[in-house]
């Protein structure tokens, strides 16, 4: 008996890497030759079910969450890709699409890559005709576009857990601890005591957060962040310090290109570091369990802000003691997608805007309060999703704010586990809000909130009758 896991050498690849264990150590664990293992892991053999618990054994999960498809991510990506124009006339439908990701995920992630670099050249050769047509402007800037999809790709392929910063924040926490109960004392010392250095805050330039002094031994932090904006800073940067070894190598395991990925990659990981030292694995699922994922709850308890407490929640992944699959989403008030995660299920455009009708729009317009959805996809499934949105900025007049969104959410199964689901009924379907990825590649003919039509659709417009949306099929 086999079983269809088209994307389960993913998975077991990434697992080994991530537990630093050789292909032929693995085989030999499972019974199985190394190079049948290989092929396991580039998706050329399926597996059969005993073979599938034995690795489930080993790594010490259930053997459903290892044979979990990423196909639906994979596929929908795709879908963005095939929605853009220049595919306007290849009359290629989703079944094509799926096929693709399905039977040749290998060649789906490159076409995902060959658009990406299209992408970010159609984006320098913009710079360059608008530097050619203004020569007194100084253009410095790059696109950055196809780093930070790689650097999306790559928290997403290790579900956004990394075991080697846990521990080496976890080392450093309790040196942290054992020097004082306040955790801000205890952060002074072990700088001091391991680096030499300490840390202050500083009146310094506009758009500077952070800086080391000209002598190396102060961090200075910006007097205009607020407090948990100032902690997060320092434990960043001791990450890049005292979690050095373990970036670099985490870096170098990875399949992430060599332009400015490795450099933004650095910096994600000092967040995670940094998120893992000031809100502690063990204590921090704890807190989220018993609290029932009460976000603002949690980050009172730790000392942190609302984003900061998200994102810790999305990296709960630790095999035998996770947390709920929660997919994350960061917008601004312009719909310009900065963070994008989805261990739920849930598909976020990886090119585009979201679809309108997503609360993590609605949410800016009731700033600081949860906003609750139960959101459909066009495949079907349902998400249980929260946002909030908040301004960003320091503590000065005439100071400009960032306004964002975090959307948080999980599948529906998930929904009674979080307490912002107390008295609403999640079987009711009128609650119900059909959402999609985005409107070129969104089915839903009858969308009143259409911006652009179907990349597959050909419509009449007619004289006589006009819908709410000039795109709606009616």
């Amino acid at each position: 008996m086999t079983m269809e896991t088209p994307q389960i050498g993913a998975r077991v690849r990434r697992l080994r890497r991530q537990r630093h264990v050789a292909q032929a150590e693995l085989a030999a664990a499972i019974g199985i030759s190394a190079s049948y293992l290989n092929l396991i892991e580039h998706n050329r053999r399926t597996v059969t079910v005993p073979l599938l618990l034995k690795l489930a054994g080993y790594f010490g999960i259930e053997a459903g969450e290892l044979a979990q498809s990423d196909d639906s991510r994979l596929a929908g990506d795709l879908m963005e890709v095939f929605g853009d124009d220049m595919f306007a006339d290849l009359d290629l439908t989703n079944q094509d699409i799926r096929d693709l990701a399905r039977t040749n995920p290998v060649a789906a992630r490159a076409t995902l890559h060959l658009f990406d670099k299209f992408r970010e050249l159609q984006g320098e050769q913009g710079e360059q005709r608008e530097a050619a047509h203004a020569p007194s402007r100084n253009v410095t800037g790059r696109i950055y576009h196809g780093a930070t999809d790689a650097i999306s790709d790559f928290v997403q392929e290790n579900a956004n857990h990394f075991p080697a910063l846990e521990e080496a924040a976890e080392r450093v926490r309790q040196d942290i601890d054992a020097a004082s109960d306040i955790f801000e004392t205890g952060l002074r010392t072990y700088l001091r005591n391991v680096f030499g250095m300490d840390w202050r805050l500083a009146s310094l330039p506009d758009g500077i957060a952070r800086r080391v002094s000209e002598d190396g031994r102060t961090i200075e932090i910006s007097d205009t962040l607020p407090p948990e904006t100032v902690q997060f800073s320092v434990c960043h940067h001791l990450g890049l310090m005292a979690a050095r070894s373990e970036t670099e190598q985490i870096i170098a395991q990875s399949t992430l290109p060599g332009n400015d990925a490795p450099a933004l990659a650095r910096n994600v990981l000092a967040s995670y570091f940094a998120a893992a030292l000031i809100m502690p694995y063990a204590p921090f699922l704890k807190a989220a369990q018993i609290n029932r994922y009460d976000v603002e709850r949690v980050a009172r308890q730790f000392g942190a802000s609302f984003e900061q407490v998200c994102h810790r929640m999305t990296s709960l992944q630790r095999p035998g003691a996770s947390g709920i699959p929660l997919h994350l989403v960061r917008t601004d008030i312009a719909g310009n997608i900065s963070k994008r995660f989805s261990l739920s299920g849930i598909h976020i455009p990886r090119h585009s805007g979201a679809c309108p009708r997503w609360n993590v729009y609605s949410a800016f317009l009731q700033p600081g309060q949860i906003n609750i959805q139960l959101s459909r996809m066009p495949d079907g499934e349902t998400y249980f999703c929260i946002a909030r949105s908040y301004a960003k900025g320091s503590f000065r007049h005439h100071a400009q704010l960032r306004h964002l969104s975090v959307g948080l959410g999980c599948h529906i199964s998930h929904a009674s586990k979080l307490i912002y689901s107390d008295g609403i009924d999640l079987k009711n379907e009128a609650r119900v809000v059909p959402i999609g990825v985005g409107c070129r590649i969104c089915p839903r003919q009858s969308c009143e909130q259409r911006a652009h039509p179907p990349a597959d659709h050909r419509f009449n417009l007619s004289d006589a009758e006009r819908g709410e949306s000039l795109y709606a099929r009616i």
